[in-house]
């Protein structure tokens, strides 16, 4: 029995990609994952999106790309007649990492490298998507690749993204934008279980403490402490749902020194609290 099954998708090696319309959407399919890449448009509906380690209400229309192998699921929480969802999905090797790599293909890497932990577009993106997402599917021939390579160009470029699963809960960093960060990331998820001052990561970058802190936060989008306590979060929800363990186990081995400060540190990143992230997970039909 697991919690979260693999989708046999029904796209082919003939396809470039493939449209999934689902019309008075019921929500009722349990967290899953596939090894292609998936935009999903929910319209007309809200209730909860689950993005790996992510747990988040959304509300009447909803924008997400997903990455290869990243779990997600979408439940509705109100019966409603109208909800739809229009699913695309795509393989991860649709474009060769060499067509990626040239300078005008540049902002679509970007984002398909985000899409592991799972890509929220702002409500303002969405509502210019909409139309365009729905007329794929009417669209035949060549014609339909140029629309479908268009819609994720204009939402590589688009502002106001924002990543959903923590980097630690997909094992996703980008080495290439720094050794030095490299080293310090590497460093940090190697001993995040225990105490971790900035004067000892400072020193692993060969750097002042005060200097070191606005390198971080320069590279990240985080200072050192969100980023630490990022890691760990993502790390004790991997186990609250892989994992059998009670939650006083988790809270130490994720490097939290007490109970309350972890279940009121979870609850403040994830929206609910440990035991309630638990709860939600065994809610979900299991395959």
């Amino acid at each position: 029995m697991s919690r979260i099954v693999r989708e046999i998708t029904p796209i082919s090696n003939d396809d470039f990609f493939v449209v999934l319309n689902h019309i008075n959407a019921k929500f009722d399919f349990p967290i899953h994952y596939h090894p292609e890449y998936e935009l999903n448009l929910v319209i007309n509906s809200k209730g909860k999106r689950i993005i790996g380690d992510s747990i988040e209400n959304y509300e009447n229309t909803d924008l997400v790309l997903i990455g290869p192998n990243t779990p997600h699921a979408w439940t509705g929480i109100m019966d409603n007649s109208n909800a739809q969802v229009i699913t695309i999905q795509f393989h991860s090797n649709f474009l060769s990492d060499k067509s990626l790599s040239r300078n005008i293909a540049l902002p679509l890497k970007d984002v398909l490298s985000k899409s592991r932990r799972g890509v929220l577009f702002s409500q303002e993106t969405t509502k210019k998507m909409v139309d365009k997402i729905e007329k794929l599917s009417n669209i035949q021939g060549f014609d339909s690749l140029l629309e479908f390579l268009s819609i994720l160009y204009d939402l590589s470029i688009s502002r106001n993204q924002k990543m959903l699963a923590s980097a630690s809960y997909v094992g996703h960093i980008d080495p290439s934008k720094s050794r030095r960060i490299r080293k310090v990331t590497d460093y940090i998820n190697d001993n995040f279980h225990n105490e971790i001052r900035i004067k000892e990561v400072a020193k692993e970058a060969n750097m002042s403490e005060t200097a070191f802190s606005h390198f971080f936060k320069k590279q990240t989008q985080r200072s050192f402490t969100e980023y630490l306590i990022d890691v760990r979060i993502g790390y004790a929800a991997k186990l609250i749902i892989d994992s059998e363990k009670n939650i006083n186990e988790i809270c130490y081995e994720s490097g939290f020194n007490n109970i309350s400060n972890f279940n009121r540190t979870f609850k403040n990143k994830r929206g609910i609290t440990p035991s309630e992230f638990r709860s939600l997970q065994k809610l979900i039909t299991k395959h």
